[in-house]
């Protein structure tokens, strides 16, 4: 599951089939920071992996981290709040994901319903 925030992007899979916990990773250290925080997880440093930081927690503490980042939500325009928080390097490159997904949206999505 890729997420978006406004302190950043991670991405949360399961260690291994069966197994309870999840591995939330991130490109860059700064967006698991508040997710460490928050569960005590040690953020961990792994450079010859697809994602160069993780930590390892479980389904409830990512519940409860998503949870306390929609309490907390406030702006009325994602990319303009993400761009305060953690800059333009990562405010462009959010701008290109965002504009990338323009390429799935369905064909009906800019016609009027007539209903």
């Amino acid at each position: 599951m890729w997420i978006f925030t406004e302190t950043g992007f991670i991405s949360a899979v399961r260690t291994s089939r069966g197994s309870d916990d999840l591995k939330v990773r991130s490109r860059d250290r700064l967006s698991l920071e508040p997710l460490s925080r928050l569960t005590g997880a040690e953020i961990i440093n792994t450079p010859n992996v697809d994602y160069p930081y993780r930590v390892f927690i479980t389904p409830e503490q990512l519940q409860q981290f998503l949870a306390s980042t929609v309490d907390a939500l406030e702006y009325d325009n994602f990319k303009s709040q993400v761009y305060v928080t953690r800059g333009y390097d990562f405010a462009h490159a959010l701008s290109a994901v965002w504009s990338t997904m323009h390429d799935v949206e369905d064909p009906d999505a800019r016609t009027r319903s007539s209903s």
